[in-house]
């Protein structure tokens, strides 16, 4: 779990809208970036942008020195992606949830109980998603992560719905992951507990 994420002059426009321009900054392996910004400054543009989803309108991203345009699907390989919506199958289980993903991922049902633990929803299990309530549902997703080998975590606002406890364990997961040399970009309002991490802050563009 190591690599260099560099971003070079990323530029982004959507609908004929300049969202951001200018863009750069280095993560290498070990270190998250914080990304703030008001509401329709372009953070979870960038973060698509970071994952391969949405292409840059300027400027070049790189991992290791090597565009990732150079093979894609080796860089989503690379990626555990947390968007806004928890991407929760309702009629699956918890744990049938999970396993889907980590088999998706070339895992393995192996990462399962571990993940559950982690974000305290292992009497949950066998629980079908539907039933889940919106903060437990959070904490699936981010458990979610924890089943796949993506060495760099793109979050869109981790902590909606989470109470204390959830924070909590958000914290500590990120700082295994960082203490296993992966990376980590998160879109947030908030503070999370114990993270040491650069700030990018994006401004509206004009």
């Amino acid at each position: 779990m190591t690599g260099l994420l560099s971003a070079t002059d990323l530029a982004c426009t959507r609908n004929g809208r300049l969202v951001f321009h200018a863009i750069s900054f280095e993560l290498n392996s070990g270190q998250a970036l914080l990304l703030r910004g008001a509401n329709g400054a372009g953070k979870s543009s960038l973060l698509r942008m970071l994952a391969g989803l949405l292409r840059p309108s300027a400027g070049v991203l790189r991992w290791d020195g090597v565009a990732v345009t150079e093979d894609h699907e080796l860089h989503r390989a690379r990626i555990g992606y947390l968007g806004m919506l928890d991407a929760l199958k309702p009629a699956l289980t918890l744990a049938e949830n999970l396993s889907f993903h980590a088999r998706l991922h070339d895992g393995g049902d192996a990462r399962v109980r571990p993940a559950l633990d982690a974000l305290g929803l292992a009497a949950l299990a066998q629980t079908p998603a539907r039933r889940l309530s919106q903060g437990q549902r959070r904490r699936a997703a981010l458990a979610r992560l924890l089943t796949g080998p993506g060495a760099l975590w793109l979050l869109d606002e981790p902590t909606l719905a989470l109470d204390t406890d959830g924070l909590d364990r958000l914290g500590a997961m990120l700082s295994g992951h960082l203490a296993r040399g992966g990376l980590a970009v998160i879109a947030t309002h908030v503070d999370l507990p114990a993270l040491h991490a650069e700030t990018l802050t994006l401004g509206i563009a004009a």
